[in-house]
């Protein structure tokens, strides 16, 4: 590929395709609740609304997937904060652990995955990802929240 952009729009879609969390069953976090777990637990509990607005999903889909993971017991329902009408959903202390959880098993598989990769090449990659999110976040107008870098 001659184009920058054409290579760019390839590997990306090549790294969304990829998944470091573990596959589904044993009590294992599905991509989808890894990724709201997440959402919630940086950002502060969301309504259904909120969340819809914030993960770019369909009601009905995070209607399915919030409600699995409150019998789960991995998310549960509050009212909101703020003094709002709609109740919210907040990261319980158990999934908080499997979050946290997953979160150190990534974390592994990518030591493994970048172990010959120079420090400072790896800093670079999380410096580019990070720029390129957020100009994705910018353009749809779907800020995330991060976490502080150390």
């Amino acid at each position: 590929m001659s184009n920058p952009i054409d290579a760019l729009e390839f590997e990306a879609m090549l790294f969304g395709r990829y998944s470091l969390i573990s596959r589904r069953g044993d009590g294992r976090l599905d991509r989808s609740a890894y990724v709201l777990l997440h959402r919630l637990y940086g950002g502060g509990p969301m309504s259904i609304g909120q969340l819809s607005e914030a993960l770019g999903l369909d009601v009905s889909t995070l209607n399915r997937q919030t409600t699995a993971m409150l019998k789960a017991g991995l998310l549960e329902r509050i009212p909101d904060p703020d003094g709002g009408i709609a109740r919210k959903f907040r990261v319980t202390a158990e999934g908080l652990e499997k979050m946290e959880f997953e979160r150190a098993s990534s974390i592994q598989h990518l030591e493994v995955i970048l172990a010959d990769w120079a420090a400072a090449d790896v800093a670079a990659l999380a410096d580019y990802l990070t720029r390129f999110n957020a100009a994705i976040e910018d353009y749809q107008g779907r800020p995330w929240p991060r976490p502080e870098r150390s």
